[in-house]
């Protein structure tokens, strides 16, 4: 049986959408990346779009594999972050780079649910980032200009560039999916500071900066990057739904911790 893989996604004004009838522009939508379908299906996994209220730990029950996905910056109130220098939030249904206080939520409550379960889960970008401060750690508010560029003007799909190389620590969840290095995209400014519980570093590029973060012993990977518009097959994919495969457990019956 093929594992379900939830994958999350934003919820933003039907006005957005370009040609939208004007009687149903001021409902809402909610917005997945097919890329991540696309990803979990081509490794063997079943796709499964999590809207908001699907933020529950009855909807992790039901699932074999969760992907939280990559976006707007999580809201520095949420991992302590300074709020001072912020402007007055926009509209996250309008606007695609505000603050998302209800995505926040539902995502961090899925991540949760799923480590209390024993769930793979996989964190992209912005989820690697909450994947941390779901579990009590804290972010670097806006990175400093270094020898590597992380904001970068790439267009999907890339592998980035050659000065942007992850190391991985052997031994590490991260190696025995990757190996001992892998070059890689990046668009985030942000990025993990202090360690949520349990967690740890596996992977960084060459100036520092945490590429990916795992639980020993647990299938729970954080990856900066976006596998999902890497030029070249990531394995980030094939390792969540293997992972998943063997989830299915009986209805009811959580993972022992």
């Amino acid at each position: 049986m093929r594992p379900l893989v939830g994958i999350t996604g934003r919820r933003l004004s039907a006005s957005l959408t370009q040609g939208m009838d004007k009687r149903f522009a001021g409902r809402h939508v909610d917005s997945f990346f097919s890329d991540y379908a696309r990803g979990v299906a081509d490794a063997g996994g079943i796709p499964v779009h999590l809207p908001f209220e699907a933020g529950t730990a009855e909807a992790v029950e039901r699932l074999d594999g969760l992907i939280i996905t990559g976006g707007q910056d999580v809201h520095p109130r949420r991992w302590g972050g300074d709020e001072s220098a912020l402007p007055v939030d926009a509209d996250p249904r309008c606007s695609t780079m505000a603050h998302d206080v209800e995505r926040d939520a539902y995502e961090a409550a899925l991540i949760r649910a799923a480590v209390d379960r024993g769930v793979p889960v996989l964190g992209v970008c912005r989820g690697h980032q909450l994947l941390n401060v779901a579990l009590g750690g804290r972010l670097v508010p806006d990175l400093p200009p270094s020898e590597v560029e992380h904001y970068s003007p790439n267009e999907a799909l890339t592998d980035g560039e050659p000065d942007h190389v992850v190391t991985f620590t052997p031994g590490s969840l991260a190696a025995s999916v990757y190996g001992a290095s892998r070059q890689v995209n990046s668009w985030h400014h942000q990025a993990v500071d202090a360690l949520g519980g349990g967690l740890v570093v596996s992977g960084r590029a060459a100036d520092g900066v945490v590429e990916s973060i795992e639980l020993p012993g647990r299938p729970v990977l954080g990856i900066q990057w976006h596998p999902e518009w890497q030029a070249t097959t990531d394995s980030a994919f094939a390792w969540l739904t293997a992972a998943a495969s063997g989830t299915h457990r009986p209805a009811g019956l959580s993972a022992a911790r």
